[in-house]
């Protein structure tokens, strides 16, 4: 069984599996089996694993956008079906509406949940803040930098006040050097907002430095090969990524996925021979 616990204050969830029909093909892919997780409040968990593996697939489960061949996902013994205000999404694009203005941009999820948009306006100017795009609240999202683009984004997750934010490789369009920054800076948010987030990334260093704990999921049918707990101390600043258990840490993370990568490409490779014959 798949299973996911998440939220607050004893959270828990299940996603037996998920799978893809290709009607075209006639075949059917399995992407997600037997996922077994738990994450409690505050707490901030990154999945990572070999591309493939099915951690975008398990998070948008998770978020309510797609829904499980099996399974059931729960927060706080509440079944968690669709989408929800208790959770938001991040994703790797930003997704800014060019023709609005970066507060209203940062409203307009409250503006979807009925708010008016003098009242969302407001409390979104207030996450803007904590993002530390003060002043910036009139440019439009040309004006911006990738990174400041993507601190708009975060502000409009947070804005909603979710109970658990879900961010799918928000950093990877991002240039090295910013990335890092945003990563710095996202601890400082979480921190300052006590949120639940589960977080998916292909970065090693940076599941590491951020979290509390990595899970390793599995080769396609993805299910979590290990759950790392990342023991270093916090606040962390960017230097202690040259520390020793840190490297150490990465180098375990590491070892696990390689391991994956090379058996999902094997299996791969010997699919691929019988369909030929």
């Amino acid at each position: 069984m798949t299973s996911m616990s998440i939220g607050v204050p004893k959270p828990e969830a299940k996603a037996d599996k998920v799978t893809y029909r290709n009607s075209r093909l006639g075949t059917t892919l399995e992407a997600v089996s037997e996922l077994n997780v738990s994450i409690h409040a505050g707490e901030f968990v990154t999945i990572v694993g070999p591309s493939g593996c099915g951690k975008s697939t398990f998070l948008k489960v998770v978020g309510g956008l797609m829904k499980a061949s099996g399974g059931e996902v729960r927060r706080d013994d509440q079944l968690l079906v669709g989408p929800g205000r208790d959770r938001a999404m991040v994703f790797q694009d930003a997704s800014l509406f060019p023709w609005f203005t970066v507060i209203r941009n940062a409203a307009y999820g409250l503006e979807c949940h009925g708010e008016n948009r003098a009242e969302a306006k407001a409390r979104a100017r207030r996450y803007l803040e904590l993002v530390g795009l003060s002043g910036f609240e009139d440019h439009y999202p040309y004006e911006l930098s990738g990174g400041m683009q993507q601190r708009v984004n975060l502000a409009r997750a947070l804005a909603v006040e979710p109970q658990i934010l879900l961010m799918d490789e928000p950093f990877a369009a991002l240039d090295a050097q910013t990335r890092e920054l945003m990563q710095e800076e996202l601890l400082g948010i979480w921190k300052t907002s006590g949120k639940t987030v589960l977080f998916i990334t292909h970065q090693i260093d940076e599941a590491v430095y951020l979290s509390d704990r990595v899970l390793v999921m599995s080769a396609r049918p993805g299910r979590i090969l290990a759950d790392i707990r990342v023991d270093l101390p916090r606040p962390r600043s960017l230097d202690v990524k040259r520390t020793p258990r840190f490297l150490a840490l990465e180098d375990e993370v590491w070892a696990l996925i390689q391991q994956e990568s090379k058996r999902a490409m094997i299996a791969d490779h010997a699919d691929r021979s019988v369909r030929a014959r």
